[in-house]
C-alpha cells in the first residue's frame, strides 16, 4: 500500500514516509562534532602527512632503545679507528657515512650520529611534551578562572600574565638552568636536567594559553547552557570544569600542537647554549653546539641534528594548521 499523495494546485506534498521509503538508517545517520571535524581534516592532505611525520617521530622517540639495540648502535661507543688523528675529522667522504654508520659518525671521538639523533629525539619530545603538559594546566585553569568570574580576579590574574610575559624568558631559563646544574631536590644528572628544562620552559610560558583560555571563557560564559546550569543551582566550580572546559577542549589541542615545536627549538636552544642537557647525553641541540667548531670542515654533522629539529617542527606546525582548520572551519583565511 502506498503513502497518500496530496495535490494542491501546481505543488504535490508528498508524506514523509513516502520520501523516506527504501532509503537506509545509516544513510541518514548524523555525525557528531568529532566526525565532522575527523573528515575536514582528512581533506587536507598536508596536514594529514604532517601528522603520520609526528606519529613516527613519537614512535621512534619511544622505542629509540630498542631501535639502537637493534640495528647494533651506541650513542656513547668511541671510533677512534674511523677519525684522522692529524685532521680530528672522520675519515672518508660525507663525514664518514657507510653502512655499519649511514649517516656518519663525529668529528673526534668518531660516536655514531643515527644513533645520538635517536638518542636525542627521546629528549627533545619528552621536554617538550612535559613543557607543554605544565603550560597547559596552568594556563587553561588560570584563563577560564579568570574569564568566569570577572572583575577583580580577572584583574589580578591578567596582571600576573603581563608579569610572566614581561621576563626575559631567555635569560631567566639560562640562570635557573646553570644555577641548578649541580644537583637539587634530592636530583642529580640526566633526571635534573629534563625536570628544570620542563619546569623552565612550561612555567614561564602559560600566559599564552593563559589569554587564549580567557577569552574563550569569556565569549562562553554568556551562553545559553551556561545560563541553564546557573538556573539549576550550579556553583561556579561545576560550571567552569563540567561546562565551560569541555567546550575548550579544540583551542587546547590546536595550541597544543602548535606549542611543542616552539618548546623543542626552547630546548634545543638551551642546549646549544650548554645549559641544557649535558654531555655525555646526547641531545639535538648540544650536537649543533659541538658542530659550530667543524662546520666548515665537516658540515655532516650540522646538518643531520639541524635537518632533525626542521622535520620535527615542520611537520608538527602543519599537524596544528591542519586541526586548527578541522576544529574551527571559521579560522581559515
Amino acid at each position: 500500500m502506498t503513502a497518500p499523495i496530496e495535490t494542491t494546485g501546481s505543488q504535490t506534498d508528498v508524506a514523509p514516509e513516502a520520501v523516506l521509503k527504501g532509503v537506509k538508517s545509516q544513510q541518514i545517520e548524523g555525525r557528531s562534532l568529532g566526525q565532522i571535524a575527523w573528515t575536514r581534516f582528512k581533506r587536507d592532505k598536508v596536514a594529514v602527512a604532517g601528522g603520520i611525520v609526528v606519529v613516527l617521530l613519537i614512535l621512534i622517540a619511544a622505542f629509540s632503545r630498542p631501535l639502537q639495540a637493534l640495528l647494533g648502535l651506541d650513542p656513547n661507543q668511541f671510533h677512534q679507528d674511523l677519525i684522522d688523528p692529524n685532521t680530528t675529522l672522520p675519515t672518508g667522504d660525507f663525514g664518514g657515512m657507510s653502512w655499519d654508520h649511514p649517516l656518519g659518525v663525529e668529528p673526534k671521538f668518531g660516536r655514531d650520529i643515527l644513533a645520538r639523533i635517536l638518542e636525542g629525539s627521546w629528549v627533545s619530545l619528552v621536554v617538550a611534551f612535559g613543557a607543554t603538559v605544565l603550560s597547559n594546566a596552568i594556563g587553561t585553569v588560570l584563563g577560564v578562572i579568570a574569564g568566569y568570574y570577572g572583575g577583580r580576579v580577572d584583574m589580578i590574574i591578567s596582571r600576573l600574565m603581563d608579569t610572566f610575559l614581561a621576563f626575559p624568558l631567555l635569560l631567566f631559563a639560562i640562570a635557573i638552568s646553570a644555577t641548578l646544574q649541580g644537583g637539587a631536590f634530592g636530583l642529580e644528572g640526566l633526571p635534573l636536567h629534563i625536570l628544570v628544562l620542563i619546569f623552565v620552559i612550561g612555567f614561564f610560558n602559560w600566559p599564552y594559553i593563559g589569554r587564549i583560555v580567557r577569552g574563550q571563557a569569556l565569549a562562553l560564559r554568556e551562553r545559553e547552557f551556561v545560563d541553564a546550569a546557573r538556573g539549576m543551582g550550579a556553583r561556579g566550580p561545576y560550571i567552569l570544569f563540567k561546562e565551560l572546559l569541555p567546550n575548550l577542549v579544540a583551542p587546547i589541542i590546536v595550541y597544543s600542537t602548535l606549542l611543542i615545536p616552539t618548546n623543542i627549538i626552547f630546548e634545543a636552544s638551551l642546549s646549544f647554549l650548554g645549559v641544557g642537557i649535558q654531555p655525555p647525553q646526547a641531545s639535538w641541540g648540544g650536537m649543533l653546539d659541538q658542530a659550530k667548531d667543524s662546520f666548515e670542515v665537516d658540515p655532516q654533522y650540522m646538518v643531520v641534528p639541524g635537518l632533525a629539529i626542521f622535520v620535527t617542527v615542520l611537520a608538527f606546525n602543519l599537524l596544528g594548521d591542519g586541526l586548527r582548520d578541522a576544529l574551527d572551519p571559521r579560522s581559515r583565511r
